[in-house]
């Protein structure tokens, strides 16, 4: 059974705001881990999250295994993303 995904409303904004080809990117590869995401991602430490690269672009996912969810908490370039996480 296919994983829901949803995103925080500071991960939606900063989505929206990206180029156009990244968002596709960044769609796509929501979708293919929507099946078994734990395959496609890796475990933050010291944080309950995970990171899923999608190029030069992370997203931080709260995976919530029992309610079968994928939120998208944030999303930003590889350079700049972890500053704002802690």
């Amino acid at each position: 059974m296919p994983y829901k995904i949803l995103f925080t409303p500071h991960a939606k904004k900063t989505i929206q705001k990206l180029p156009d080809e990244i968002k596709s990117r960044i769609e796509t590869a929501l979708l293919r881990i929507q099946t078994r995401p734990f395959d496609f991602v890796e475990k933050m430490t010291n944080l309950p999250y995970f990171k899923f690269r999608v190029g030069e672009y992370r997203l931080i996912l709260d995976i919530r295994d029992k309610e079968l969810i994928i939120l998208v908490v944030a999303a930003g370039h590889r350079r700049n993303i972890y500053k704002r996480i802690k």
